[in-house]
C-alpha cells in the first residue's frame, strides 16, 4: 500500500546515512558477499524465475548468474571510481572532480528479467554509495522477495541496515508514487516505451533524474557474403529465446534478395527443431509466454501482419496445452515500413524482409522509433566499419556476426530514441548513479581571479 511505501522510503533514507559513510572498497566487499550468497542459491532462484516468469530453467539460472557477475564487476569498480585532477589556470590552485552518491535510487524492473536488471542497477548503485528501493513487476513478486531476503541477510551480517536494499511490491500506484517522489534521487525504470514516457514526464516535472531502459525493435541484417552457419542459429536464438520476450529480441530480419529464399527455408527447418515444453524440463528450449494477455497480443499481431500483406511461413497459432504457449512464428512478404513491422510485439514473431543495397537497409534499420540493438552479418571489412560509423546503426548496441541479444555486463547496456537513452551495467555507467562536483581549492595566500580580472 502507499502507507507501506511511505514507511519504506523513510527507512531507506535513514539507512543511506549509514551506507554513505562506509568507504567504497568496503561497500564493494559487501557487494561481493551478496554475489556469493546469490551463487549459493543460484539453482533455487533460477527455478523460481522459471516458475514465476516462464522462461526455461537454464535461462533462469543464467539470469541470476548475471547478477553474480555484475557483483564481481562492481567489486573492482569500488576501488576505481573517481574523477580527474585538472590543470588550473590560477597559480596555487587545484581543480578536481569529486563524485558523490546521489542518495536513494528507485529501481522499477520488468517481468521478463526479474533478477538481472535489478542486479545491474543495485550492484553499481551500492558501490557508488546509494541506497536502493526496488519495485519489481507485480507478476514476479516471489522473486523480488526472495532476492531481497538474501541481500538483507548479507547486509545485516555486516552490521549495516537491511533497508539499504529496500523492496516495495505493488502496482502502478506505487510506480507513480516513486516517479513523483522528490526523495527518489534517481529513478531507473525498465519497461515499455508507453509507460516509460509517462514516468519520464513525471520525473522531469520535478527536475528529477531518470534512467530509462524501454522498448526495442531490433534488426539483423544478412548480406550475400554472410556465413549462414552463423546466421541461422543467431537468428533463431535472437527471435525465439525467452519466447521473444527480451527487449533485445530480433523482430526484423533483413535478407539480401539473392539469399532470401535459402535462408527462410533453412530457418523454417531450424524452427521445426525447437523443443517446446515445460520450462523446468532440461530438454526444453522454448517455454510459454508470461500471461494470457501476451497470447492475445501475439494473435492480434499475426492477424495484422496477414491483413497488411504478410505470409505466415511458420507458426502463427496458439499451442493447445496447459499454459500460455504459442508457436514461434516467421512472417515474410511485408514491406519494411508496414505498421506491424514498426510495432514492438513482445512475442516470438520474426518479420523477414528483402533488401538490395547497403544504404537502403541501413536506413531501414534506423527508421523505427526504438534504437536498442542491431546486428549485421558480413565479411566485408569496409561495410563493418560503415555500420559502426556515423551513417551506420543508430542503436546503443551495434553488433557484427553475432545476434542482437546476449549483451555482456562489461559494456554499457541501453539504447537511443524511444528506447530511452539510459545506460546500465558496464563502462562508465556508474556516473549515472552519482553526482559530479567541480571543486577548486586555493592553497596559496593570493586570490587571482579567473580570466585575469582585477579589482582595485
Amino acid at each position: 500500500s502507499l502507507e507501506d511505501y511511505e514507511e519504506t522510503v523513510k527507512k531507506a533514507k535513514e539507512a543511506w546515512k549509514v551506507w554513505a559513510d562506509i568507504p567504497a572498497p568496503k561497500r564493494g566487499e559487501i557487494v561481493r558477499q551478496i554475489g556469493d550468497a546469490l551463487r549459493q542459491k543460484i539453482k533455487a532462484l533460477g527455478s523460481l524465475v522459471s516458475l514465476e516468469m516462464g522462461k526455461i530453467f537454464v535461462e533462469g539460472v543464467g539470469e541470476v548468474q548475471e547478477y553474480v557477475d555484475v557483483c564481481d564487476y562492481a567489486v573492482g569498480l569500488s576501488r576505481m571510481i573517481g574523477g580527474p585532477i585538472l590543470p588550473s589556470e590560477r597559480p596555487g590552485h587545484a581543480l578536481i572532480e569529486q563524485w558523490n552518491p546521489v542518495g536513494l535510487v528507485g529501481i522499477i524492473t520488468a517481468f521478463n528479467f526479474p533478477v538481472a536488471v535489478y542486479g545491474w542497477n543495485s550492484a553499481i548503485a551500492m558501490i557508488c554509495g546509494n541506497a536502493c528501493l526496488w519495485k519489481g513487476a507485480p507478476t514476479t513478486s516471489l522473486i523480488s522477495v526472495a532476492v531481497t531476503k538474501i541481500i538483507a541477510q548479507v547486509l545485516e551480517n555486516n552490521k549495516v541496515p537491511g533497508a539499504i536494499c529496500s523492496l516495495v511490491c505493488g502496482g502502478a500506484d506505487i510506480g507513480t508514487a516513486m516517479a513523483r517522489d522528490e526523495r527518489m534521487d534517481l529513478l531507473s525504470f525498465t519497461g515499455s516505451t508507453k509507460v516509460g514516457k509517462q514516468v519520464a514526464l513525471m520525473v522531469q516535472e520535478r527536475f528529477g533524474r531518470s534512467l530509462l531502459e524501454l522498448g526495442g525493435n531490433n534488426a539483423i541484417i544478412v548480406f550475400e557474403d554472410a556465413d549462414l552457419s552463423l546466421v541461422i542459429p543467431s537468428a533463431l536464438f535472437a527471435a525465439v529465446g525467452t519466447a521473444g520476450q527480451r527487449c533485445t529480441t530480433a523482430r526484423r530480419l533483413f535478407l539480401h534478395e539473392n539469399i532470401h529464399d535459402e535462408v527462410v527455408a533453412k530457418l523454417c527447418k531450424a524452427y521445426a527443431q525447437v523443443r517446446v515444453g515445460d520450462p523446468w524440463d532440461s530438454d526444453t528450449l522454448y517455454g510459454p509466454l508470461h500471461t494470457k494477455e501476451a497470447v492475445k497480443m501475439f494473435l492480434d499481431a499475426v492477424e495484422q501482419a496477414k491483413q497488411q500483406g504478410g505470409s505466415v511461413v511458420y507458426g502463427g497459432k496458439v499451442i493447445h496445452r496447459p499454459g500460455n504457449y504459442v508457436e514461434p512464428t516467421i512472417v515474410t512478404d511485408l514491406p519494411h515500413n508496414a505498421p506491424i513491422v514498426h510495432t514492438e510485439t513482445f512475442a516470438p514473431i520474426l518479420y523477414v524482409l528483402k533488401f538490395k543495397e547497403e544504404e537502403e537497409v541501413f536506413a531501414w534499420n534506423n527508421e523505427v522509433k526504438q534504437g536498442l540493438s542491431s546486428s549485421i552479418f558480413t565479411k566485408d571489412l569496409g561495410r563493418i566499419f560503415r555500420w559502426l560509423g556515423p551513417k551506420g546503426s543508430d542503436c546503443g548496441i551495434v553488433n557484427v556476426n553475432i545476434p542482437t541479444s546476449g549483451a555482456e555486463i562489461g559494456g554499457a547496456f541501453g539504447g537511443e530514441k524511444h528506447t530511452g537513452g539510459g545506460r546500465e551495467s558496464g563502462s562508465d555507467s556508474w556516473k549515472l548513479y552519482m553526482r559530479r562536483s567541480t571543486c577548486t581549492i586555493n592553497y596559496s595566500k593570493d586570490l587571482p581571479l579567473a580570466q585575469g580580472i582585477k579589482f582595485q
